[in-house]
């Protein structure tokens, strides 16, 4: 697979940077409820807040939605994220509620793009947990027995069975969900909110969380806001501010990439009937996306833990571009001489429990980070069931699910450097011995 002719990204592939950044805060406020985090967490919060007659002010550092809401690979998930054999194993009572959740999620972010009609690329196609080898389909079963045994809608089948790529051996597919541009529903999701009565500040770094009088202030160079409560939406950047809980999440760098237009005969030989999202069943997983363009958008397979705060922003790793090329000829052999067009990357937060979270601090201060790589149906969700909570007084079920009571959360030790690679490494000595190269090469066409 060529790649000597990448367009490499800060940003995202999806959508270009919008034009009408808004105007850095310049002056000292207050209000209700200030929201910290532009993101689709943060900006469907400020969005609910003001639907419900709250005042509310909105910081972001660069502009809405120009974090992992707009870089993902646009997969509206409606299973929980992580590995499930071992959340069941660990938290087997919650498991039914995480999938109650989880699909709530799904289903609101449906609504809100016929709500207000955001043009995403939306597709309902679901998403396929996809097997390269025997061993993985064996994991495959074992999920799928889990999740139905907890009521998720899922159906398993061969690669025909499910219209994905003959490849795979075959997988489970989610069938709530589906796939979207994420960089055009987050752009979305921000022209709703600056319509909205919330009070919208881009390119406004805050410096400081404090609080002073029973009110938290939000400290930023040209001003500050004085608000009655706060809700931190930051997600992966959560650790550069001491208010936040230590080790509520650790910072994980993800790419993806996409190839070049692809001609749509060659696309259709692929027997990629349904378009659902594929994700594999390696520990850490890679995606594969069909595109509107035409393209096919892949990512992920190997993870860089973040250590220190402020993190940084960075382009992809050429190396790690070819790293997927290789994969991504492997998985699709007769696309082997496609070239890779652009690749982006960045942060997002993974909790120690692979559980999203949700939680207070004080008497006014409330946070939600960490959807461990299915926020795009879930932070957009969360954080509207957190602006219902401030507003009612109590909170919906799906929120109490995630709440914790006590701020106090373990260090990660399996996703420190040594642990990742060492993950890592496990999958590339699999993938040796599991037939998943040879099988791809047999697999006949469509």
């Amino acid at each position: 697979m060529k790649t000597d002719n990448v367009e490499y990204s800060t940003f995202s592939g999806w959508v270009d940077e919008p034009a009408d950044v808004l105007p850095a805060l310049a002056e000292d406020l207050a209000c209700d409820v200030a929201v910290f985090g532009g993101g689709l967490g943060g900006m469907m919060t400020a969005l609910r807040l003001a639907e419900r007659g709250q005042d509310v002010v909105l910081l972001e550092a660069e502009f809405c939605g120009h974090g992992s809401s707009s870089r993902n690979a646009g997969q509206l998930a409606s299973a929980p994220g992580g590995d499930l054999q071992l959340l069941n194993l660990l938290y087997r009572k919650k498991m039914p509620g995480m999938v109650r959740l989880s699909e709530n999620a799904a289903r609101f972010v449906e609504d809100l793009i016929d709500t207000h009609e955001i043009d995403c690329d939306y597709e309902p196609v679901g998403n396929c947990f996809a097997a390269v080898s025997r061993g993985q389909m064996g994991r495959v079963r074992r999920v799928a027995k889990i999740l139905r045994g907890v009521g998720a809608h899922v159906e398993v089948g061969t690669s025909a069975e499910l219209g994905i790529p003959r490849g795979f051996v075959g997988g489970m597919r989610e069938v709530v969900g589906g796939m979207m541009n994420p960089g055009k529903f987050s752009r979305g999701v921000r022209t709703v909110l600056l319509a909205s009565s919330a009070r919208v500040f881009e390119g406004t770094k805050v410096t400081d969380v404090t609080r002073d009088d029973g009110r938290v202030v939000l400290s930023t160079p040209r001003g500050a806001v004085r608000a009655n409560k706060v809700v931190l939406a930051t997600n992966a950047f959560a650790g550069e501010w001491e208010i936040t809980p230590r080790n509520v999440s650790v910072p994980i760098w993800i790419i993806e990439v996409e190839t070049e237009p692809i001609d749509e005969d060659r696309l259709a030989a692929l027997g990629w009937t349904s378009r659902s999202g594929v994700v594999t069943q390696h520990n850490i997983m890679e995606n594969y996306r069909l595109t509107s363009r035409n393209t096919i958008v892949f990512g992920v397979r190997r993870l860089e833990r973040g250590t220190t705060f402020p993190l940084p922003a960075k382009k992809p790793d050429p190396g790690l571009v070819d790293e997927l090329a290789t994969a991504f000829a492997t998985r699709f052999p007769a696309l082997a001489d496609v070239a890779v067009e652009r690749a982006w990357g960045g942060w997002i937060a993974i909790t120690s429990s692979f559980l999203p979270l949700a939680g207070q601090v004080g008497d006014n201060t409330f946070y939600s980070v960490a959807c461990n790589g299915h926020g795009l149906a879930q932070a957009p969700y969360v954080g509207s069931l957190i602006a219902d909570m401030i507003v009612d007084g109590h909170r919906h079920d799906d929120l109490e699910l995630l709440w914790t009571r006590r701020s106090k959360f373990p260090p990660a030790v399996a996703l420190g450097r040594l642990g990742v690679r060492m993950i890592w490494a496990v999958d590339r000595w699999n993938d040796l011995f599991n037939g998943s190269r040879r099988r791809a090469r047999r697999a006949p066409a469509a």
